[in-house]
């Protein structure tokens, strides 16, 4: 949020855990990110708890869908979309690039 309003670039910001992504949005975001699709799954404490295999998700764009459907704590963050490209903002410069 800080970068895009540095940079005065509109911005709305999803709460995905009161408002998670549906379906339809995550394929969506899934076909317009421009980063690997299974770095939209977030790999900590959660993902190992439920004992999970990274190489699932790889090149696996329903895998990464069903998971976050199913867990949306495990959607990394942040995801930002702007018109039909999506990507991952870590690290920032990343933000900057996509919003600059």
């Amino acid at each position: 949020m800080a970068v895009a309003e540095e940079l005065g670039v509109d911005y709305d910001v999803v709460l995905y855990i009161k408002n998670p992504p549906d379906r339809v949005v995550l394929e969506k975001m899934v076909k317009a990110l421009e980063d690997p699709v299974e770095d939209l799954v977030r790999k900590d404490a959660k993902f190992k708890k439920l004992g999970l295999d990274p190489n699932d998700f790889v090149g696996n764009p329903g895998a990464v869908v069903e998971i976050i459907l199913q867990h949306k704590q495990l959607l990394q963050r942040p995801v930002l979309v702007k018109g039909r490209k999506a990507i991952i903002g870590r690290p920032k410069s990343r933000i900057y690039e996509l919003l600059g």
